[in-house]
């Protein structure tokens, strides 16, 4: 009787893809082995789609509470500052954007600029930028959060205000009580509504647009026939600062620059997204191009029906000039209403950025480059596959960061130049590596400017470095005092300076730029091709067992053996060669 041959089962690893993910459920087999190449094993859901990435951004973005929040840049110039400074920065903004789209269609991980920057630099330089980096953005992203729930607290507190005839002043205390609680909300909801966040999204951008229809039909009925003449929308300069007036037209770019300031939120969302290498993009061009079109829109009609005294907006006594100016056109009524639903937007934007905010966190966390890094990048399963240490770790900074505004505005106004400066050293830096040291490592993705790409790189830094300059500039004038100087170069320097030295003192003994997540028995087949394409052998070298960490929350390999892959190749680890991302030689820390 000739012998049957019994199929052999499956191997035991192939089991294991539930662990990791990489089944329906959490991510594709593309995005998964898409990500693989990069080092990393899908730990997050991707629940977003390309409008939904493009809905966080835009959310984020906040488009009128934002320009509202931002007036006291753009007024000072006149409407020339507010109408034509929106539309030139917001150009140069959409450069950026272009060329932030090549590396984020290219290499598309929720760590992007600090992961970018250690790919794309020299040997000498990498681990230290990308260090620099990941800093940078992390605090530039809570300081986004910060200045969102600070403009939440005033707008929320000017409803107040108007509702009293203006007869009543919010302390420091006050406006700190109700931003602490607005953070507190935010963090709560961005841990339960995790498994909705990306279909809420759409809720979100449905109501900036409902807000700005509002605005842009309720202004010019309520101004009727006392509405400005064209030459006074676009050729009415003023400055109402002691700078130059050409000068006090350059500082009314900082309303868009902080507006269009977080396209790279798509970038962080890398790892939800479904066909992410499409989806990062067109959501960041998507954003970026939604925000000049129609804030140009919104600037023409407030300069339409704005007051010509520009001095008796900024000073009202509501405390935000918006207010003043709904009031003007439309009556208490009306601004009660539309102000009502101007801070209800502004408290979405600050629930898409707390998301966006703690997953750069978790991606730096995991990485091994923030304190307690290893209690930060667990991935809680109670709560959706979502990094929910991570949430509640940018709450807490920015509750404390928070805190300035009880110093006094001009300390609490830092925090809107934090993010501005912050972010865009972290969106510089990959781009002039890219440019500098990473041309022949640039494998560009389904997106690509092509012979445009360096061009447009070279133009996204110059302005990247004049946005920081600006943001750190005294608003009023040459000669500030205490109470009106622009603190934002202290703060940033502390930045800046602090993680350099933190590295350079001890960081630069362990941190080797982003680690290799990815465990040998839980990689399926794609996987593995997707990284013998980038010329990789992989061999189990040694079994470490996993501490259990409870039901509730896993990180990779929790209560089970892990085989850790050691990759081999022709390039000796920590030197780069042209194809290999940086965390297939990243040198780790004993486990």
């Amino acid at each position: 009787m000739a012998d049957v041959k019994v199929p052999e089962p499956e191997p035991e690893r192939r089991a294991s893809h539930a662990q990791t993910g990489v089944v329906e459920g959490l991510s594709s087999e593309d995005d998964a082995a898409w990500l693989a190449k990069m080092g990393y094993k899908q730990e997050l859901r991707r629940n977003f789609t390309m409008i939904e990435v493009f809905g966080i951004a835009f959310s984020i973005m906040g488009l009128l509470p934002s320009i509202a929040s931002t007036l006291a840049y753009s007024i000072p110039a006149g409407p020339v500052g507010l109408v034509w400074g929106w539309f030139l920065a917001s150009m140069f903004i959409f450069v950026v954007g272009l060329a932030m789209a090549d590396l984020g269609s290219a290499m598309p991980t929720s760590g992007g600029l600090y992961y970018w920057t250690h790919y794309f630099s020299s040997p000498k330089t990498r681990n230290a930028l990308s260090f620099l980096v990941g800093y940078s953005n992390t605090l530039g992203l809570v300081g986004g959060l910060c200045s969102i729930d600070y403009g939440f607290s005033l707008m929320f507190l000017s409803v107040i205000v108007i509702a009293r005839d203006g007869n009543w002043t919010p302390s420091n205390g006050v406006i700190y009580a109700v931003f602490l609680a607005c953070v507190l909300c935010h963090g709560v909801l961005a841990s339960v509504l995790s498994k909705v966040m990306g279909k809420l999204q759409t809720v979100f951008v449905v109501m900036n647009f409902i807000l700005i229809l509002a605005t842009i039909i309720a202004l010019p009925v309520g101004r009727g026939s006392d509405r400005n003449s064209r030459g006074f929308i676009f050729g009415e300069t003023a400055n109402l600062t002691t700078w130059p007036t050409g000068w006090a037209f350059m500082l009314s770019w900082l309303s868009p620059i902080w507006t269009i300031g977080a396209f790279d939120s798509c970038v962080h969302m890398s790892e939800e997204a479904a066909n992410a290498t499409k989806a990062v993009p067109y959501g960041i061009l998507m954003s970026i191009g939604s925000c000049w079109l129609f804030g140009f829109i919104i600037c023409i009609v407030i300069a339409a029906c704005m007051n010509p005294d520009f001095e008796a907006i900024l000073s009202s006594p509501f405390g935000q000039p918006m207010a003043q100016i709904y009031y003007d056109a439309i009556g208490k009524k009306g601004t009660l209403g539309l102000m009502s639903l101007l801070f209800i937007v502004q408290f979405l934007m600050g629930l898409s950025i707390t998301v966006a905010a703690s997953r750069q966190s978790w991606a730096f966390s995991r990485d091994g480059a923030l304190p307690f890094s290893n209690f930060f990048r667990v991935i809680s399963k109670r709560a959706g596959y979502i990094p929910l240490r991570a949430v509640w770790g940018c709450v807490g900074l920015a509750a404390i960061l928070g805190l300035l505004s009880l110093i006094a505005s001009a300390a609490a106004q830092a925090l809107f130049s934090l993010a501005v400066a912050g972010n865009n050293l972290a969106w510089g830096v990959p781009i002039f590596a890219r440019l500098v040291w990473g041309q022949k490592k640039f494998k560009p993705g389904p997106f690509y400017t092509g012979k445009f790409s360096n061009a447009i790189g070279w133009t996204a830094i110059v302005f990247l470095v004049f946005g920081i300059v600006l943001s750190m500039v005294p608003v009023g004038g040459p000669n500030p005092t205490a109470q009106d100087m622009n603190y934002t170069v202290v703060i940033n320097s502390a930045v800046w300076g602090g993680a350099l030295l933190y590295y350079f003192i001890d960081a630069r003994k362990w941190f080797k730029g982003p680690k290799i997540t990815l465990n040998l028995d839980d990689m399926s087949e794609s996987q593995e091709r997707a990284l013998a394409e980038e010329g990789l052998d992989i061999e189990p070298v040694k079994i470490i067992r996993s501490k259990s960490i409870g039901d509730a929350e896993a990180g990779p390999g929790v209560g089970a053996l892990d085989r850790k892959p050691s990759f081999h190749s022709d390039t000796p680890p920590n030197v780069m060669s042209d194809d290999i991302p940086p965390g297939q030689f990243a040198e780790r820390k004993a486990e």
